[in-house]
């Protein structure tokens, strides 16, 4: 298990507003990728790739992990359901007393 980062709902559709950053946390859905796997993916270079997931990793939506000379990037997705959650929560209106509530799987 990874360490919660407490993100605010702004930081956190920032993070979201970004449509390669949402197309990165997408691919990693499939699993762990390292940078140049991911630059495959995008007509971008591998330093603006770094750039996207370094904002994710800040805001704890992806974990990294080294092997050798590789960086492999996964999306934790505890914290991403954290988010949305708190994010959904934020909106959301409690009907007869009911509140809304959210687990991480």
């Amino acid at each position: 298990m990874s360490p919660t980062i407490v993100v605010d709902s702004v930081a956190f559709c920032r993070a979201l507003a970004d449509e390669t950053r949402q197309e990165i946390l997408q691919i990693l859905l499939q699993g762990e990728k390292c940078v140049s796997d991911l630059a495959g993916s995008f007509s971008m270079s591998q330093p603006t790739i770094s750039h996207h997931l370094n904002i994710l990793k800040n805001l704890g939506l992806v974990t990294s992990r080294k092997d050798g000379k590789h960086v492999y990037y996964g999306i934790n997705r505890e914290n991403v359901t954290e988010c949305c959650g708190m994010l959904f929560s934020k909106f959301c209106c409690e009907e007869a007393g009911t509140a809304v509530q959210f687990t991480a799987e």
